[in-house]
Formats: C-alpha cells, sequence, structure tokens
C-alpha cells in the first residue's frame, strides 16, 4: 500500500512543446504542461467540457524521451508524484506551486514526426 500514498496517473495532450534543460551535473531535466478534460451535462442537459491544466516535471532518461518525442498535441499516458513547491517573488510574497514528477510515461496517439 506504501505505492499508492502519493501516486498520480493521468491522461492528457502536452500544451506546450517541452521545455528541456541539462543541468551542470549532465542531468536532462524536462518540463511540459498537459491538459486533460472531463464532459458532463449539466442541469439543463448541455454537454459541457471541464479542462484541467497540470505541470509536470521529469528528469534523466524519461526527460530524454519527452525531448525526443513530445510536442505540443501530443497524447500521453503519465504516472508521478506530486511535489509541493514554494518560492518567495519578487514582491517578497510567498508563492506555493504543485506539480506532479513523471515516473512513467506512455506515449499514445498516432505516431508523427517531432518537428
Amino acid at each position: 500500500m506504501n505505492a499508492l500514498r502519493n501516486k498520480v496517473q493521468l491522461i492528457g495532450n502536452v500544451g506546450m512543446n517541452p521545455e528541456v534543460k541539462t543541468l551542470d551535473g549532465g542531468k536532462k531535466l524536462a518540463k511540459i504542461t498537459i491538459a486533460t478534460n472531463e464532459s458532463y451535462k449539466n442541469a439543463k442537459g448541455e454537454r459541457v467540457t471541464d479542462t484541467q491544466w497540470h505541470n509536470l516535471t521529469a528528469w534523466g532518461k524519461t526527460a530524454d524521451i519527452i525531448e525526443k518525442y513530445l510536442s505540443k498535441g501530443s497524447e500521453v499516458a503519465i504516472e508521478g508524484k506530486l511535489v509541493n513547491k514554494n518560492y518567495t517573488d519578487k514582491e517578497g510574497v510567498k508563492r506555493y506551486t504543485t506539480e506532479i514528477q513523471i515516473s512513467e510515461i506512455l506515449l499514445l496517439g498516432s505516431k508523427k514526426d517531432k518537428n
């Protein structure tokens, strides 16, 4: 049950081309956003689509896969964990962010050549 304590699984579409950096030690970091959609009917019987955006990070070989194969619009399934961070902005206000650190990735959809 320990594996279930902080586990996130999502299927969605990449919202922007990946941002990939190679850090001083040679380790690679990739950042992407994905959108997940949920559709339902409201009280009037109209179909409504709710889109949620998620910030994701990946390291090492997973970052390599993201850099090589993902681009804006790609469909992807991920598994990872929630990571909460905080920082102080330029005005001295403490800000909080939540992101998903990817541990597994599965490329979905049709094969396309990355530009």
